[in-house]
């Protein structure tokens, strides 16, 4: 008879990631708030959290960061910090950094390639049907 593991009490995923997650979404909650009354953070997206192994620092990952946004969230990182050290529970509250996501970075970069190639290809074909 196969003896049943028992998984009771045992995270699903680390608690880096878990903690990750929960600074992501308490991030994300209150720049909609401060959204509200400065139009420079509107249009900002958490796409993720990376926080550091002592959770000193944490690294918020934006999906676009304009200059404007960036002064705004630079005003506001102290009032953003302190949210979270009252909507968690952490020892310590990680110092926020804001930086904009490479991974959208580099998507937005494939997609002008890729649209590139499109109008070119386009030119290409139109250019073929006026010769006679």
């Amino acid at each position: 008879m196969a003896r049943r593991q028992d998984n009771r009490g045992v995270a699903p995923y680390s608690r880096s990631l878990r903690v990750n997650q929960v600074l992501r979404q308490v991030v994300a909650e209150e720049l909609e708030r401060l959204a509200d009354a400065d139009e420079r953070l509107r249009m900002v997206t958490v796409t993720s959290v990376e926080t550091t192994s002592d959770l000193r620092e944490a690294k918020v990952y934006l999906s676009s960061i304009s200059d404007d946004a960036a002064a705004a969230l630079a005003e506001r990182r102290i009032q953003v910090q302190k949210t979270v050290a009252r909507q968690t529970q952490f020892r310590r509250t990680p110092h926020l950094s804001f930086v904009q996501d490479p991974a959208v970075v580099a998507g937005n970069r494939i997609e002008d390639v890729i649209r590139h190639i499109h109008e070119t290809d386009r030119a290409i074909a139109d250019g073929a049907e006026e010769a006679p």
